[in-house]
């Protein structure tokens, strides 16, 4: 797993590229614990280049909007893969986060609220 991070209007965007599973999930954790030591309120997750996420790697993505949740911070996720969104779906997580088709519109969401 690959993990870039920039920032862009106070907006926090990591792009994942890989897959995010039992083996990579604690890197994952390791950078969202830097940006919630930060206290970073808006972060943007591009999931366009991930092709797979198995339970360990849904649980840190929960976990890590539950830690944002307590500071008041924000947590979009976008450019999920068919198969990616199916397993959000599936799980319904679709419900708990905020899910973006476009990158763009992840971006203009955090200003509209």
């Amino acid at each position: 797993m690959e993990i870039k991070r920039e920032e862009s209007n106070g907006i926090v965007i990591f792009r994942v590229a890989g897959d995010i599973d039992l083996n990579t999930s604690p890197e994952l954790k390791k950078f969202f614990d830097q940006v919630i030591k930060e206290n970073k309120k808006k972060i943007l997750i591009d999931l366009k280049d991930v092709s797979y996420v198995d339970s360990s790697g849904l649980a840190t993505l929960v976990e890590i909007l539950k830690n944002l949740r307590v500071y008041g911070g924000r947590l979009k996720l976008t450019s999920l893969s068919a198969k990616v969104r199916g397993l959000f779906e599936i799980t319904r997580l679709d419900k708990l986060f905020d899910i973006s088709a476009g990158e763009e519109d992840a971006l203009s969401s955090f200003n509209e609220a």
